[in-house]
């Protein structure tokens, strides 16, 4: 049975810091492969300036050619919207019975994780990695379940915000992405606010 780390998320576009998080946890724990799992809309987040997932999904493969621990996943792509992880979960197990799932989530997404539909399933069937954020995980009580493990993963203070917004200021994104991923958001013109 293959362990499968999943990291959800809008990768909206991939950066560096995803990347980071994703090798740290290929690197030191016992995960086989890393999954990022494209999220079509997440039902926490608005879709303005959101690619689409098409493309979205197109720019992480071009990140992560090359590393054969990492795959993408575009699961979601084809089940209903917005988009529930317990849903996806439920998919995975029935497509991939031979794979076990464990989940990889920010300090962040932990903080509200009690809100997310069907969460203690979740915890009852899958594991939780969280990449700790300082500040937010002190006074989560489900910090403590035994389904949840806390890594100290360097982290970058970088989001896809802050670089569409650094592509609408017409300022480089070189070493904020994958030079492919870069030369790809050029090439397209992704990003750039309408004239």
């Amino acid at each position: 049975m293959a362990e499968i780390g999943l990291f959800f998320g809008s990768f909206n576009p991939i950066h560096v810091g995803h990347l980071i998080i994703a090798n740290y946890m290929a690197d030191y724990t016992h995960l086989d492969e890393i999954w990022f799992v494209v999220s079509p809309q997440n039902p926490f987040k608005g879709s303005e300036e959101l690619l689409s997932e098409n493309t979205r999904l197109d720019l992480l493969e071009l990140a992560i050619s090359g590393d054969s621990r990492f795959k993408t996943c575009d699961i979601e792509f084809a089940l209903p919207r917005p988009s529930y992880t317990a849903f996806t979960l439920q998919e995975l197990n029935i497509k991939f019975p031979m794979h076990h799932f464990t989940l990889i989530i920010g300090g962040d997404n932990l903080q509200s994780f009690h809100f997310w539909k069907d969460y203690q399933r979740i915890l009852e069937n899958h594991s939780v990695f969280v990449y700790a954020r300082t500040g937010i995980l002190e006074q989560q009580n489900i910090v403590n379940h035994p389904s949840v493990k806390l890594f100290e993963v360097p982290l970058l203070n970088i989001s896809s915000t802050y670089i569409r917004q650094t592509i609408q200021a017409g300022m480089s994104i070189r070493y904020l992405v994958p030079e492919l991923v870069r030369l790809e958001i050029e090439r397209l013109n992704l990003y750039h606010l309408p004239k």
